[in-house]
């Protein structure tokens, strides 16, 4: 039984920080696109429109993929290679818990058989969070095809802490983007 218990804790620990994971991210993209040709972009004012959320997120995620795409060398023109849009979505994640306190399993003159849960007791907890997705799409300039798209998909921090929402925002482009181009090999 001891061997169990120990083994049981790196487990829940590692399930624990798996649960953890800020900004779980998947990318797609057209195989026979040039990446290497795409330096400037734009963004696409048309599909931006279309993003369910505040005015002020949408500023703040354009201005986080502005500073990303800038910081590896592509420039913002009127005349781009790529346009670039975001859309999202969001749905309520519940989480129930059941949290068993107290011993294990073991003999018990109180259990049918005699062997069975120990003392303890079992309080189950509900917990809600905002699952969001952030998608952000690259489209050839020239013939209006996507390109490559990046999502990524993350808690987000419901917060009136204008710099922690900023630094969420930031996160999740800067995870989404570290797809981008396809077979990058900074990550």
């Amino acid at each position: 039984m001891k061997t169990m218990k120990i083994l049981a804790l790196p487990i829940m620990a590692l399930l624990f920080l798996s649960s953890c994971v800020s900004v779980r991210v998947l990318s797609d993209y057209d195989r026979e696109a040039d990446f290497n040709g795409y330096k400037s972009y734009a963004f696409y004012k048309t599909g931006i429109d279309k993003a369910h959320i505040s005015d002020l997120d949408k500023k703040r995620i354009l201005k986080a993929i502005d500073a990303e795409l800038s910081s590896r060398g592509m420039v913002k023109s009127e005349n781009p290679d790529v346009l670039v849009s975001i859309f999202t979505k969001e749905q309520e994640q519940v989480d129930v818990y059941n949290n068993y306190w107290g011993g294990g399993w073991g003999w018990s003159p109180y259990y049918w058989g005699g062997f069975g849960p120990g003392w303890g007791w079992n309080s189950p907890a509900v917990s809600t969070r905002t699952q969001g997705s952030l998608y952000i799409d690259l489209i050839d300039a020239q013939n209006k095809e996507l390109v490559w798209q990046g999502k990524g998909v993350g808690s987000l921090n419901n917060t009136r802490d204008i710099e922690k929402k900023e630094a969420r925002i930031k996160e999740f482009v800067y995870e989404i983007l570290q797809q981008y181009p396809p077979g990058n090999t900074s990550k």
